[in-house]
């Protein structure tokens, strides 16, 4: 049996939408002192509670052993051929592996001595070299089942040159190139309309280390008729918005930069078309609407692809008064308060979206950015003098930072009621830009990286569900003091200060008559399962993880999950459910089987 903690029911009634409920929020405590016997379960198999669902490892694969690093990020699966692609970042090459997933031989997944599968029973049977035909770096794939295409986005090598959305036949034995289409700068993601018509491609446009280059984020749509993609894509900028700055941060937006100030002989002045960052897309169930997150900036943005019209909802932010957060990774474990004042930037990263009752929904994994730039001196004192902000001799000379830990800010006459130190919120990384509203030095407001949770939005950009506090809690329950890992090491409690465990990936599946969201969690590398079928009675499903966890000991398993697929039951090899999970740091691919009880 793998190594799996599954949340008891009783623990599932106090969890489940405390975001709505203050009081739950507070009632959890309850649940987290609990840890040691959470902590003892970590010895031994755990038993799977009451659950709709039972999750099994049927397959995995590792790419590049010798340095596996990067090497399965963004994974995505043809049905028909029932192959699994990953752009493998990990060598010299920009390179595409295929793996079948015809079949599974489950007796070769051994655990080892903590439960933990490390043994592998896929393999790549196709690479696919994209230098071939495209210059670049692979970023993004997708795949299209009505017209037999592959699409990966592909971003330049110089700085300030757009990239290339590279176009491949799969319908044969192995990928056929067709063609390249140049779409914006820095292509982060790409996906398919559901029905084949169109492409959209989020450029990302960030800047290079000292902002000489900065090119706007923008959004391109390619259209496919009759199986025939178009020679040149459609760019939809921002350009509108550069005098609503203002306005927007109103709305819930962010804007940070260095505008006004001179770094390496240049003057800085960021648009909002220059600082808007476009980061992943999920099309609406009809092909109406493509919905993109802007991590960095904390906003959607909405483009009806009718018309090619274009919406900005900021996301606003995320009160922690009536929550519960460990704020800190020097304060000895777990430790969670609740902190008037602290507020959450969602800063979505992976999004995805299903409707109920006719109406559009889009769901968040709120991982949170900072944004942080070096540029190259020779040393601190050639830094200084080109404008720089600090030296480090691995990074070089520092641009722009927006961040700072809470106990190197003044804070106003609010805060009094803490101690902000390391054993409070001392350690939490903060915004500088948000929080002294009146900008006399002191912050009377706190605003953190990301949510530490995932969100259901409708599409008038309003909260319908947060998951509030759950993964902090339920991680720390299961966990003990293990949890809030970080994905390359085994300390523990070594990421409260930082975005927590940091949930990135997502997909939604339907299983029988109910709708899932799987939830990646970065730093942790575990999942958590929710069902959303009715989006305004969520209900907390299942977690479950493949890594090790014992504190100093080599790290094993499945380590951070960055990119997720859903394999209905119809498509499986097993015809069966299946989750596809490309795992950055380790550069494994994990094949989850999903099944109804």
């Amino acid at each position: 049996m793998l190594k799996r903690s599954l949340i008891a029911l009783s623990l599932i009634s106090i969890l489940t939408g405390c975001s709505l409920d203050g009081d739950n929020g507070k009632d959890g405590t309850q649940g987290i002192q609990g840890e040691q016997g959470a902590t003892g379960q970590n010895g031994t198999n755990g038993t799977n509670a009451n659950s709709a669902l039972n999750i099994s490892l049927v397959g995995r694969v590792v790419l590049n052993a010798q340095s596996p690093e990067g090497a399965a990020e963004i994974v995505a699966y043809q049905a028909s051929k029932k192959w699994i692609y990953a752009i493998n970042s990990s060598g010299g090459e920009a390179v595409v592996n295929i793996i079948p997933a015809d079949t599974f031989d489950t007796a070769s997944l051994v655990q080892d001595n903590e439960g933990i599968v490390s043994a592998t029973n896929l393999a790549s049977a196709i690479t696919l070299n994209l230098n071939d035909s495209t210059p670049g770096d692979a970023n993004s794939i997708a795949i299209d089942e009505t017209n037999q295409l592959l699409a990966v986005a592909m971003a330049a090598k110089t700085m300030g040159e757009a990239g290339q959305i590279a176009f491949y036949n799969i319908s044969g034995d192995t990928p056929v190139f067709i063609k390249n289409v140049t779409a914006g700068f820095l292509p982060d993601m790409v996906t398919f309309s559901h029905n084949g018509a169109k492409v959209v491609v989020a450029n990302e446009g960030e800047p290079n280390g000292d902002y000489s280059i900065d090119p706007e984020g923008s959004i391109s749509v390619i259209n496919i008729e009759n199986g025939v993609i178009a020679d040149t894509a459609t760019n939809i900028d921002f350009t509108a918005y550069n005098n609503q700055q203002t306005e927007l941060e109103e709305k819930g937006l962010v804007f940070a930069n260095p505008t006004g100030r001179t770094i390496n002989g240049n003057e800085i002045n960021t648009t909002v078309a220059m600082d808007l960052e476009p980061e992943y897309i999920s099309i609406s169930k009809d092909n109406k609407y493509a919905y993109i997150s802007i991590q960095e900036n904390n906003a959607l943005a909405i483009v009806n692809l009718e018309d090619n019209s274009l919406e900005l909802k900021g996301l606003g932010f995320k009160d922690w008064s009536n929550l519960q957060i460990d704020a800190s990774d020097k304060d000895g474990g777990v430790n969670f308060k609740s902190y008037s004042g602290l507020y959450g930037m969602y800063q979505p990263d992976t999004i995805s979206s299903f409707s109920w009752k006719g109406a559009n929904f889009i769901v968040s994994a709120n991982e949170g950015d900072a944004r942080e730039y070096f540029f190259d001196t020779t040393d601190e004192a050639d830094c200084i003098a080109k404008g720089g902000l600090g030296y480090d001799e691995g990074d070089g000379c520092l641009a722009y930072i927006d961040e700072s830990r809470v106990e190197d800010l003044t804070l106003a006459a609010n805060f009094d009621y803490l101690n902000n130190d390391d054993n409070d919120i001392g350690r939490l990384k903060v915004s500088r830009v948000k929080g002294d509203a009146n900008h006399d030095g002191q912050y009377e407001s706190l605003y953190a990286y990301g949510a530490r949770s995932f969100t259901i939005w409708d599409s008038n950009g309003l909260v319908v569900f947060d998951s509030g506090d759950d993964i902090g809690r339920i991680t720390a329950s299961v966990h003990g003091e293990a949890f809030n890992n970080n994905e390359d090491e085994n300390e523990g409690d070594t990421r409260s200060d930082d975005k927590g465990a940091e949930p990135e990936a997502l997909t939604i599946g339907t299983i029988g008559e109910r709708t899932f969201a799987f939830i990646g969690l970065e730093r942790m590398g575990g999942i958590m399962v929710y069902d959303i079928t009715n989006p305004y009675d969520v209900q907390f499903e299942d977690y479950f993880y493949n890594r090790g966890v014992i504190e100093g000991a080599d790290i094993t398993g499945d380590l951070a999950p960055e990119g997720m697929v859903f394999v209905p039951a119809e498509q499986s090899a097993t015809n069966k459910p299946l989750l596809i999970i490309g795992n950055e740091i380790s550069g494994s691919i994990a094949v989850w089987q999903i099944a109804a009880n």
